[in-house]
């Protein structure tokens, strides 16, 4: 599972508390359920010491005092569990919480929104006349049309065209601040709330980063470079898919591993088996990964396999609370288990239930041994392109693939979020915020932790190699140039 961004979250409008539900009790709920449920809570209590972790709470005590609006306490409250690690954990604002103010508009909510005059025509004129637009451009997001802008020092990015009902053409949707090769600026959310951001460049001409947002060339039209408009197919695919790139080399985009992509990753896999298997290379790209499930991997282990791979488990921690979750897999039709999960389900409840307060392995073994009859003389060399957005599963399936004596892994270290995992979704008592917390720690702990500093790999990729030319460089490894 790939943990909550609390960007995410800061996408909902502003409301105001009731007295009953204020974000003081909407804590106090947080808190009691987190110490008494969270796998990780004692852990982490345990390496970062009482006395800071009473600090912290005297901290988000004084600032959940004086909150009047949901977001404003959904980020405080976030802020609480970022004490404990940095993913597996989230606060959300309910849908049953949401309002709307009367009769206006979202567009009218804003009144005194900057704005940024401009003739759509007179705009192209001037950037006709450029050649070199730089920054200066009608740039596309999934959602909007933006014109950027210099003046002076600065840039100024404005809507020509909004997608989304809480902005209108003029409004102003950025800026920026560029001196040199160094740049920075602010991002403004669906519901106008600010993201700042330290990162701004030109990915050839076409493309535009600002911190964790891309932006798209729309005008003028400037010539592409082939490199660039593969990578960003690769980077922004909802599928995986296969292709090859050289004569002894097949190229695997794994966007997800999440449950419902397991159908999509064995069928690719399925449709390409025996171009897998006559190519001596593959390259398998899981950059800005979701996590998900195991099950989503496991048809690809046999290609890696060399020799017997070993996962160490975790231990559940029982609690009322906790234990819930496996009725849940039984009772909700969403979750889509068959009777065989159901019966395991029913089974490891029984067995959470009888030792409450305790943290419990639901395995006989607390090591698993995954072994194949079959060591393939092809692919010859695997190649695992990784990066800072993979955690959970995605470490789980390095932590399996690295075993393997075809495997190396490229790119900049993971997220680190997988010691304490398994995360369950529960409603405040006002309804107003879901907290999502992890159920589960890894038998690994102390002896191999991987938060807080994650996988590393065995080729790092620095600064001077552009991440569109990390499968190209991958490759070059693979192939001993």
């Amino acid at each position: 599972m790939k943990p909550f961004s609390i960007l995410t979250c800061l996408l909902l409008p502003l409301f105001i508390f009731s007295q009953q539900c204020d974000c003081k009790s909407n804590f106090n709920w947080l808190k009691k359920t987190f110490e008494e449920n969270d796998a990780g809570y004692a852990y982490a209590l345990q390496k970062k010491g009482v006395d800071l972790y009473e600090a912290h709470n005297r901290d988000i005590s004084k600032k959940v005092s004086d909150v009047e609006s949901l977001q404003e306490c959904q980020a405080i409250l976030y802020e609480w569990l970022t004490f404990f690690r940095p993913g597996h954990i989230g606060i959300r604002l309910l849908e049953s919480a949401t309002q709307t103010s009367g009769n206006e508009s979202p567009v009218n909510s804003y009144p005194d929104w900057e704005t940024y005059s401009f003739v759509s025509e007179d705009f192209k004129a001037y950037l006709d006349q450029k050649e070199d637009p730089g920054l200066e451009g009608i740039w596309e997001t999934s959602s909007y049309t933006i014109g950027i802008k210099k003046e002076g020092e600065s840039y100024i990015g404005f809507i020509v065209e909004s997608g989304a009902p809480t902005w209108s053409e003029g409004q102003v949707k950025l800026k920026l601040q560029v001196s040199g090769d160094e740049g920075s600026g602010v991002f403004y959310m669906y519901d106008h709330s600010p993201v700042e951001f330290d990162k701004v460049g030109l990915l050839g001409k076409n493309y535009l980063e600002l911190g964790g947002f891309s932006l798209n060339r729309r005008y003028p039209e400037l010539p592409k470079d082939p490199r660039i408009e593969e990578y960003f197919k690769s980077m922004y695919a909802s599928l995986p898919y296969l292709e090859q790139t050289g004569e002894s080399t097949l190229y695997l985009r794994i966007p997800s591993f999440q449950g419902t992509q397991k159908k999509a990753i064995d069928s690719v896999i399925s449709a390409n088996r025996e171009k897998i298997l006559s190519t001596e290379n593959l390259i398998i790209d899981i950059r800005n990964g979701t996590g998900g499930s195991d099950s989503s991997y496991e048809e690809l282990l046999p290609f890696l396999y060399t020799n017997p791979i070993r996962e160490v488990g975790v231990e559940f921690l029982s609690t009322k609370l906790n234990n819930q979750r496996m009725l849940d897999f039984i009772n909700k039709p969403e979750y889509g288990f068959d009777e065989t999960v159901k019966k395991w389900a029913q089974e490891s409840f029984e067995k959470l239930t009888r030792r409450e307060g305790e943290f419990v392995s639901l395995k006989d073994n607390p090591v698993s041994v995954i072994e194949h009859d079959t060591v393939y003389p092809y692919p010859k060399n695997v190649g695992i392109i990784m990066n800072e957005g993979n955690g959970s599963t995605d470490e789980q399936f390095l932590l399996a693939a690295k075993q393997s004596k075809k495997v190396k892994l490229f790119g900049t270290s993971t997220i680190g979020v997988l010691d304490v995992s398994n995360m369950y979704m529960v409603p405040s008592p006002c309804g107003q915020f879901e907290l999502g917390y992890s159920l589960s720690r890894s038998m690994r702990i102390p002896d191999f932790t991987i938060d807080e500093h994650g996988i590393q790999p065995d080729f790092y990729m620095d600064s001077g190699i552009a991440e569109y030319e990390w499968v190209s460089y991958a490759e070059s490894i693979l192939k001993g140039e």
